[in-house]
């Protein structure tokens, strides 16, 4: 009986050491994607990369947004990014001449302009005419980027010559001046007035319609997260993508 107590000692401290051992879990990669994006797709594509993370355990998106000509710029400069996205198909066809991005691109949404005015609209704009008239000022986009080059086929498609105070480098520069007061009125994209809806009015007008821009995804050449590019690439074409870019006003390509 004496020489049974140690053994069965023995065999209840292994039992219980094997009782204690942590499972060995798997480690998560991590990996960060880098999305060179336009101004104007910064709150949507900014939930978009959200959802994307939530789906892909260590995966961070990481974002530039800026004009597209901008980032065309960059990009043919040797910056490195994993995907690109343009608010026009003549800033996507600039990248593709630079041999910057991999493969075809691919539009998945459709934009247009609106007038963003003070909130209240107290110099009671109706259309594109009345921005031309003395005592305002006005400003937009320059020519190279997107909004600008929008803005410009408007003005020779109604006859309406505009005299903005400023161009400026990409469309939230325009709506920042018009929320504080140092412009009556800029011509924006419409999903840019609607994310400050309650800050600004929005005001449509018809002659939009001969000046909506394509936006086109691509992955970028010799992307450091190919792979992941191209899922993301995908995620935005998807049902869900384009539900979330209808959210922010955006149209269907």
């Amino acid at each position: 009986m004496r020489r049974l107590v140690p053994a069965l000692l023995a065999l209840a401290l292994a039992a219980t050491a094997c009782g204690s051992e942590q499972p060995v879990t798997a480690t998560v990669e991590s990996r960060t994607l880098t999305v060179f994006a336009a101004a104007s797709l910064t709150e949507s594509f900014g939930a978009l990369g959200k959802r994307f993370e939530a789906q892909n355990s260590g995966v961070t998106v990481k974002f530039s947004f800026e004009g597209s000509s901008a980032l065309v710029q960059k990009l043919t400069q040797g910056a490195k990014a994993d995907v690109f996205a343009s608010a026009d198909q003549a800033n996507m066809d600039k990248a593709a001449k630079g041999e910057v991005i991999d493969g075809q691109p691919s539009v998945f949404a459709t934009n247009r302009l609106a007038i963003a005015v003070a909130k209240g609209n107290p110099k009671g704009i109706k259309g594109l005419a009345d921005l031309a008239g003395d005592g305002l000022t006005v400003v937009v986009c320059a020519p190279q980027v997107p909004c600008g080059s929008a803005a410009k086929k408007v003005q020779q498609s109604s006859g309406v010559t505009l005299k903005p105070a400023s161009e400026e480098q990409d469309v939230k520069s325009v709506l920042a001046k018009v929320r504080s007061g140092d412009a009556d009125a800029g011509l924006v994209y419409v999903t840019d007035a609607t994310s400050v809806a309650g800050k600004v009015d929005k005001v449509d007008f018809p002659e939009s319609s001969g000046a909506i821009n394509d936006y086109p995804i691509a992955v970028v050449k010799d992307a450091p997260q190919a792979a992941l590019a191209k899922q993301f690439r995908d995620f935005v074409l998807s049902a869900e993508g384009k539900q979330e870019l209808a959210k922010a006003g955006f149209g269907a390509p």
